[in-house]
This record gives structure tokens, sequence and C-alpha cells, in this order.
């Protein structure tokens, strides 16, 4: 009706203008009707066609890849409608599907350290929309954004000594993730002491060595605003990591006071997004092998060595070493009489296989917002399996860990964080650890014994191994008897939860945030042993022209031929809101019924009975076996005595002479 009636003035005013050109007051009054016609007739239109879509419910489908400057794909990028609920995230390709009404005018691309881009839509031309290339923010890049003790900063921002490093530069073929600190981190020093699975974390310091803590040099470690341990650190895994700095100097660290004096490691975890649900899996395979090894003389280049060492100190000494048995091994005789062992390669192999899993789940909507991560690795030793060990000897070390990250906005101020985190894990290997078999070989004499005896006409039906020894009472090293005679376990768990919640106080006064965080650590650990005591020999006498040897035992009473039982320590720890109050238990006790097993094998019985006692003695009455067994090897009567010990892993070690 407005058009209508506009039109009609307009056409009486043109007909007025033909007769009275000079008639100013009317010109006027038309280029009034003029504007008047051009601001309401577009709205009037537009909305004829905005209407018709919408009544119908016609959508489209746009899909398309989200690369950066470089071309490289973006993963999570925000594809959404401006002023709607209707958005997806990039997938870790960058690709993106979203479907679009009809009505949509634009389409918006977000990320952050990228300027936004907003894309006009038209249903003619999607094509558009097939890559989108986002240019990098000029004003906060990426790369500038910089944790700090409480907030984020521009680098140009932080006055401060702030190092930052992107999580996946942090990633390296080992499951110990402070094994990549070494020359990746500015200021950071890191070394590691052994490569032996359970026991290789890297040592490390920032800038240097203070003397507050006397002389402790560990800095402050907070993962997700938590203070935890470098053992913590180092089971973190990689593809959890959503940031990681390293606060240097005074001014970086002077909100943490005086524990800041050594550094401070800042580390926070990722978080899901807005979006579908992406799920993300990783599973590796690795080889490890020694990075340096010591070299040491060959048996005979041994035996004239300590001939001579002894020959220029004391020229008329007797010398350790016939030239009769340099002889006789230069020639390779009988290796029972004239042995000559090479301890590392007997216990020892070149390389192992390492393997690790992991998975992750993200996602949520406006309300909620979750990550979900689990991730697995086996490392394994590299000592050699005895064969006649039915257990396994060698290195095992499984790491499990479980993490649960879920933000909840409970107002459009007030946000929820929830953080469940847990870390298993399994230990199985030698009683004394690997770097002590690594240690024992070295030291060992490679000609007074071989590792293990072949049975002599006395001893040819005996059922147990012959480890070789010197001398009457067997104080000499046998390393290969050492890491045979049995294994240790230890089962380490770590349990953190963490709520956290945070509160927008914007409508107090511009910029004013709170946040609250509370915490809870339970920390528990046990071990146990299982060994028997090794039968050993020593040569007696050697007959050269019939080329027999015969033995002599040098422990046929204390020697044993089933695994015994030595329970470790059990210790449970718990820590809530920065209050430690651990407790150590007592040891337990135990007594096991162990089975007598099958001749010449040693094994862990598939029937030992363990019950657990006090510290105090206990008696317990004789009881009838199957197969009698006596904790000393000896039968009495078909009746076996069991006795509590009180001494725990009280285990006898040969002397290095």
């Amino acid at each position: 009706m407005l058009i209508e009636k506009h039109k009609n003035e307009l056409l009486t005013l043109l007909i007025s203008m033909m007769n009275e050109k000079q008639n100013c007051g009317r010109i006027l009054r038309l280029l009034i009707l003029f504007c008047l016609y051009g601001i309401c007739l577009p709205p009037l239109h537009a909305k004829q066609d905005i209407a018709s879509p919408q009544q119908t419910g016609k959508t489209y489908t746009i899909k398309g890849v989200v690369l950066d400057f470089n071309n490289e794909p973006i993963i999570g990028a925000s594809v959404f409608i401006p002023g709607t609920s209707i958005g997806v995230a990039t997938d870790l390709d960058g690709n993106y599907v979203l479907k679009v009404p009809a009505n949509t005018k634009n389409i918006e691309f977000s990320y952050i350290g990228y300027e936004k881009k907003v894309v006009p839509f038209n249903p003619k031309d999607l094509n558009v929309f097939r890559v989108v290339t986002m240019k990098e923010d000029s004003g906060i890049a990426l790369e500038d954004v910089t944790i700090v003790a409480f907030a984020k900063q521009k680098k140009e921002s932080v006055l401060g000594s702030v190092s930052t490093i992107k999580p996946a530069e942090l990633k390296t073929t080992s499951s110990n993730l402070t094994t990549g600190f070494a020359g990746k981190l500015a200021g950071v020093v890191a070394y590691q002491r052994s490569g032996e699975p359970g026991e290789d974390n890297a040592e490390f310091f920032i800038r240097g060595v203070t003397t507050f803590g006397t002389g402790k040099a560990d800095p402050l470690i907070l993962i997700d605003n938590i203070e935890l341990t470098s053992s913590d650190l180092a089971r973190l895994n990689t593809d959890d990591i959503a940031s990681f700095s390293i606060l240097k100097d005074a001014t970086a660290t002077a909100l943490y006071g005086a524990r800041g004096a050594n550094g401070v490691i800042l580390v926070t975890t990722k978080e899901g997004t807005e979006g579908k649900m992406k799920l993300s899996f990783r599973v590796e395979s690795s080889f490890s092998a020694p990075s340096k090894e010591v070299e040491i003389a060959d048996p005979l280049t041994f035996m004239k060595l300590h001939n001579e060492a002894v020959r220029t100190r004391n020229p008329d000494g007797a010398l350790p070493y016939l030239e009769s048995a340099i002889a006789a091994r230069e020639k390779g005789l009988n290796p029972m009489a004239y042995p000559m062992v090479d301890w590392k390669d007997m216990l020892f192999k070149d390389f192992t296989t390492n393997y690790r899993g992991n998975m992750s789940l993200s996602g949520g909507g406006r309300v909620a917002r979750y990550y979900v991560a689990l991730s697995y690795s086996r490392d394994n030793g590299i000592l050699k399996q005895v064969p006649s060990n039915l257990f396994d000897n060698n290195i095992k070390l499984d790491k499990y860990t479980v993490r649960s990250n879920v933000n909840i906005n409970l107002t459009k101020t007030t946000e929820l964080g929830v953080r469940v985190s847990g870390t298993f894990d399994s230990y199985q290997g030698p009683i004394q650890g690997g770097s002590q078999v690594y240690s024992q070989a070295i030291k060992a004499s490679p000609v007074l014994f071989p590792a293990m005896y072949a049975p002599d006409a006395a001893n040819q039906y005996t059922n147990h191994p012959m480890f070789g020894n010197y001398g009457t009472s067997a104080n000499y090293l046998n390393p290969y008897a050492e890491m045979a005679r049995g294994y240790k376990e230890y089962e380490n768990t770590v349990i953190l939860a963490q709520l956290e919640l945070k509160q927008d106080f914007s409508f107090i006064t511009e910029g004013l945030k709170g946040r609250l965080l509370g915490n809870v650590t339970r920390t528990s650990y046990y071990d146990l042993q299982r060994s028997y005591t090794p039968f050993y020999y020593a040569l007696d006498s050697y007959d050269k022209t019939k080329d027999e040897y015969t033995l002599s035992a040098l422990n046929p009473d204390l020697g044993t031929d089933y695994l015994g039982f030595s329970p470790g320590t059990k210790t449970r720890k718990k820590q809530l809101a920065g209050t430690t109050n651990g407790r150590q238990q007592r040891q337990a006790r135990s007594t096991c019924l162990i089975e007598k097993i099958q001749p010449g094998r040693i094994r862990q019985s598939p029937r030992m009975e363990c019950r657990p006692i006090s510290s105090s003695h206990h008696r317990f009455p004789q009881r009838k076996l199957q197969n009698p067994a006596q904790s000393d090897g000896r039968y009495r009567n078909g009746t076996a005595i069991l006795q509590t010990s009180k001494t725990v892993g009280n285990h006898r070690s040969l002397p290095l002479e």
C-alpha cells in the first residue's frame, strides 16, 4: 500500500513539474519521496525472498578443508553460522562437513592465532568452501601466546624469561617424557644416568643449581596447576599435553616465591572442544639398544695383562696364571676346565623391542565438553632368558594411563572443570636391578669358572642347575647365577582427582575473574621378591689325557630348587588440597607352602599357599603335603615344617674377590 501511495503521488508531482518547472518546493518534495522509496522498498523485497526458503525448509551441504598460510591443515578450527548454534570443528585432516539452511548469509571460520574469515553464502556457488585458507593474526599469533603463572599473555608483554615449546616437539621413541628435554628446551640442562626401564628418568635443572633447599635442583612442576614430581611428569603422555612452558628468572617466577627459585615448569593438559566427537589413536613400535658400550679386555688379554701387572710390581712373585693355562685357552681346549666367559654376551642382548599405544576421544556442546584418553606402553630390557628357568628374568615394565577432563558451563559466567587421571605401573625384573647386573658382568673374572658346569660322571642324575664358582665356599661372584636366581615385582599406582570452579566477575568490574581449585592425590606401592639359592660347583680335578673332569659341590646343604617368597614394603599416601597425610604400613610377612617341581627346572609353584603373619612369632602345626617340601629343601618323615623369617628380603650376595 505504501508503494502504491508513493507511486500515485510521484506521478502527480511529475505532471505538475512539467507545467511549473520553477516550482522549487515541489522539486524538493519529490527528492524526499525518492529517498523514502529507496529506503522502504528493499526491505520489503528482502523479506519476501527470505520467507520462501524458510517455508520450504531447504538446506545445502557444504564441505571442504581449512588450511593455514603454509597449506597445512588446521585441526579443530570452528566452522559455524554467526548468530546460530549450527557449527562443526575440522578433523585431523582439516576437513569439515556442514549443513546450511537456504536463508544463511555468511559462514564464519575461526581458530586461535588466526584471523576470523567470513565467507558469504551463495547456493549457486559452493565451490568457494572447498578450500578455505586462513591468515595468521598479526595481533597475536599462535606461537606468540605464552602461558604464565595464572593466565596467558602475548610474548611482547611478558617481561620475564619464559620458554614455550610445542608438545609435538617433545615426542621421542621413548615412553618417558623427560628423555626428550635435552637439546630442545632453552636453558634446561638434562641428562640420563640409565636407560633401564623404570630407572630412565632424566635429571634436569633450569639454568643452574641454586642453594635453595640444601642443594635441591629440581624445579617446581605444575601440571594443571597442581604441584607434582618429576616422576609424574615423566609418565605424562605427550598426546595429552596442550601447552608446555618454562619460567626461568625471578620476574617470571615471582608469584611462586622461594618455591620457584629453581624455575617453574607449567604444563596444561588437553580439554574438549565444542563439536562432534573426534577419535584419535596412535600405535608405535620402536627398538632400544645401548647407546655406548664399555669396552673390556677379552679373557686371553685379561690373563696376560694380569700377569704383566703382577710382574712389574713384584718380579719375584708368583704369577696368577700359568703360561700352560693361557696356551690351553688359546688352543680352545675343554671350556669346563679352561673357561673363557664373555659375561656381557652371555647376559645381554643387542637390542629389544618396545610398544606403545594411545587413544583419545574429545568433543562436546555448548554446556559440556570432554576429553578422554587411554594409553599403554611396554618397555622391555635387554637381558637374555635363562633356559633353566620357567619364569621370565628379563626386565618388563607395563604402563597404563587414563585421563578424563570434563568442562561444564553451569551458567554463562560459571564453569566447572573435573579432571581425573590415573597411572598404573607394573614391573618385573632381576632382584638387584639391571644396572647391578651390568656392573657384576664387567667385574666378574672371565677365566676362573664357567657360568654353568656340564654334569660330570658323578652328577649325571643331578636334578638342578650346576652353577660355576671357585674355591671351597662359593665366595666368588657368578653374574649368571645372580641374574637367574629370581625376580622382583612391584606395582605403583598414582590417582589424581581435581575439581576447579571458575567465575567471571565482569559484571562487577571488567576483567575480574576468580578460581577455586582443589585436588586429591592418592599413591600406593608394593613390591615382592621370589628367589632360590643356586647350587654352586667348582672344578676338583681334570685328566688331560682322558679329557675328563670331576666337580665338587660347594653348598649342597644351602642350595634350593624352588622359589621362595619375600614380601617387601607396602606404602599408601594420600594428599588432599596441599596437605600431606602419609603413613607407611608395617611390612607384611607371610609363609608359603611350596610344591616340589620337575627335576632340573626352577619355576614358581602353582600350588604355592601363602598366609600373612605379623612380626611376632607364630607357631604352625605340622601339615601333611602331597609332595612335601621343607623350606631348606629336606624332608622329615613326610612332613613339611615351615618357620617364619624375622628379616624380609634377606638374600645372600657373593663378594667380589
